[in-house]
């Protein structure tokens, strides 16, 4: 393939995100990002076509792409891509093989600007060698997005089970069972505190090949792993509210607070339901404490119940599991094909589809 060389403000406008609160609702139908991904719906739209979407503030590693309206928050760029010169998916592909935290300027939270960004520089080739690109990965990612759909739609389910049996008490007919009580997470859960990883690198590779585990995402490889249990994960420093589950060996970062639990998938749909906002005691970053998780009150069924819930809910989930680990391995698809592709180690230019 040719290529031509241009800079990142030759390719894209830069937007800022805007702050949710007043188009935040429980009614809302537009997807609402911040650095950490998704976190609610709107009723307005900021921006209604195909873009790349980049961390501002917090989480700045990796770009997310999306082509439906959306809103971003006032931490995470947006981009109004100049399709004369790229397309917006490859454009993403591009931009997913740096790691933007070799850029950050800041200083107690990552942070990028608009200047460092703008002067990155890409290798472009035509509209059409594009399009020939992207065909040999559209097919790879079309899996992926279908067993994301498969596995939010499992999500929902889990989430209906739970809130049938423990919110509104439909099998006891609206009424809240006697045996049943009040007490704090940590009678039914394990919680402890990440730790700092012995080294850090940005790639995967076979002395690095366990994830590092942020508060919102994996955030990085190690060597080593600290759980090769079943955990459930979620910030304790700077992003709150994401829950992360991992059932292979991994790194806990020292912002993250780590759950186990006998009844996992009945404490996976507490953590989802509790209000992370009001047990912030950070200032100028949000901080939650180990002490404070473990006196969350929830409502505990009877054993009999939960073994019940455990034995529908994990069957769900364990087809969840499947589908998130061939998306792993398909993804690692992705970023091998893709550094041979655009390199032209790997020749698609004639390859008809």
């Amino acid at each position: 393939m040719k290529y031509k060389r241009y800079a990142f403000s030759e390719l894209a406008i830069i937007k800022y995100g805007k702050n949710q609160k007043k188009v935040l609702s429980e009614d809302g139908n537009i997807p609402i990002y911040g650095t950490g991904g998704l976190i609610g719906y709107g009723t307005t739209v900021l921006y209604d076509k195909p873009s790349v979407l980049i961390g501002r503030k917090g989480t700045i590693g990796k770009v997310k792409y999306v082509e439906h309206p959306f809103w971003t928050i006032d931490t995470l760029f947006y981009t109004i891509i100049n399709t004369d010169i790229v397309t917006p998916k490859y454009l993403y592909y591009v931009m997913s093989l740096i790691d933007l935290n070799n850029y950050n300027e800041g200083t107690t939270i990552p942070s990028l600007r608009t200047e460092t960004l703008n002067r990155l520089e890409f290798n472009i080739p035509s509209i059409e060698e594009q399009e020939i690109v992207l065909s040999c990965l559209n097919p790879i990612d079309e899996k992926i997005e279908l067993n994301n759909a498969i596995n939010n739609n499992l999500e929902q389910q889990v989430s209906a089970l739970y809130e049938s049996w423990f919110e509104d008490f439909d099998p006891t007919n609206g009424v809240c069972p006697d045996n049943w009580s009040n007490q704090m997470l940590s009678t039914i859960a394990d919680i402890s505190s990440g730790k700092r990883p012995p080294i850090k690198s940005e790639v995967y590779s076979k002395e690095t090949p366990i994830s590092i585990v942020g508060a919102a995402s994996v955030m990085g490889f190690t060597s080593e792993a600290n759980h090769t249990d079943k955990i459930l994960v979620t910030g304790r420093v700077g992003t709150h509210g994401v829950i992360q589950r991992f059932n292979t060996p991994c790194w806990t970062s020292d912002n993250t607070l780590v759950i186990t639990s006998p009844f996992y998938e009945f404490t996976n749909q507490i953590l989802h339901r509790i209000d992370y906002s009001s047990m912030n005691r950070g200032s100028t970053q949000p901080l939650i404490t180990q002490g404070d998780m473990k006196k969350v009150v929830v409502l505990v069924p009877d054993e009999e119940i939960l073994a019940k819930f455990e034995a529908l809910a994990g069957s769900l989930m364990a087809q969840w599991e499947a589908n998130n680990n061939e998306n792993v391995r398909l993804t690692s698809l992705i970023y091998t094909l893709l550094p041979k592709i655009m390199s032209g180690k790997l020749d698609v230019s004639n390859i008809d589809f």
